[in-house]
């Protein structure tokens, strides 16, 4: 009876660290998806904000250790080498303090990452020069403005900070916030767009803007802290694994009678 309990204990270690390798791939993946992102949001604040850097380079770090461990945990469980499962351990503990404190990390620094939002596309607004020379933040923000739907980051008015955008003597807008309707699945437009000539309007009236009313602050905080939400999600999946494993390392730890070093594997 003895013998079937430690080869089930094994078996489910085994399996464990499977799906912990798998989830520490999974956390991995995101914190490079967050540095190489150049399509949505998350570039503008990657290339802007430190902390988020730092919480991306955290969780790659984790991620890779990780899946370290899910392999050396799996050769420990099926080989039972009692060493193996003791630094398995003991470094399972150590991931699991280096998780806690990056959702510690994230959860206290989300309302000044939103802050932080807020200026840093404030600026983009104020600076936009539109000349389509590559200026990836800018090409960046029309992007999001266009696939989102929305205007400015609280408003449409805040392109009104804008002093060249302003100068226009007609109706002249940023042409990634006009409103297509939903016939929006052509390229981005960027730059600035004039407005059919109105000889009954003068100057560059915001109000007469073909663009979205909406801001686009909302929408963006809603995607981050849904995104955000995933990786926590994952980084507690992982949490949950490592306690089952810690717990079915001991175990089999307890149970394997003496050490054996001729079944480690030798490379």
């Amino acid at each position: 009876m003895g013998s079937a309990c430690i080869k089930v204990t094994k078996y489910f270690l085994f399996l464990f660290n499977l799906l912990f390798f798998i989830l520490g791939a999974v956390i991995l993946g995101f914190g490079v998806w967050i540095l190489v992102d150049k399509n949505s949001f998350i570039s503008v604040l990657q290339t802007s904000s430190n902390s988020l850097r730092i919480g991306a380079y955290v969780f790659i770090s984790v991620g890779s250790v990780t899946m370290l461990m899910g392999f050396l945990g799996c050769i420990g469980a099926v080989n039972e080498v009692r060493c193996l499962l003791g630094l398995y351990f003991a470094f399972l503990l150590l991931i699991l303090i280096a998780q806690v404190a990056a959702g510690t990390f994230f959860y206290f620094k989300m309302d000044e990452l939103k802050q932080e939002m807020g200026g840093i596309v404030t600026k983009i607004i104020r600076d936009y020069k539109g000349s389509g020379d590559g200026d990836r933040l800018e090409e960046t923000w029309d992007y999001v403005q266009a696939q989102v739907k929305c205007c400015g980051w609280v408003s449409f008015y805040n392109w009104t900070e804008n002093q060249e955008l302003m100068s226009y003597g007609n109706t002249t807008y940023p042409c990634s916030c006009k409103d297509e309707g939903d016939q929006n699945d052509g390229p981005v437009k960027t730059g600035f767009c004039q407005a059919p000539n109105n000889s009954t309007q003068s100057g560059n009236n915001p109000e007469n803007w073909p663009v979205y009313r909406e801001g686009c602050m909302e929408k963006t905080q809603a995607w981050l802290q849904e995104n955000l939400g995933i990786i926590l999600g994952a980084c507690v999946g992982v949490a949950i694994i490592e306690f089952l494993g810690m717990f079915l390392s001991i175990c089999l730890c307890r149970h394997i009678q003496s050490e054996d070093y001729s079944k480690v594997p030798k490379y």
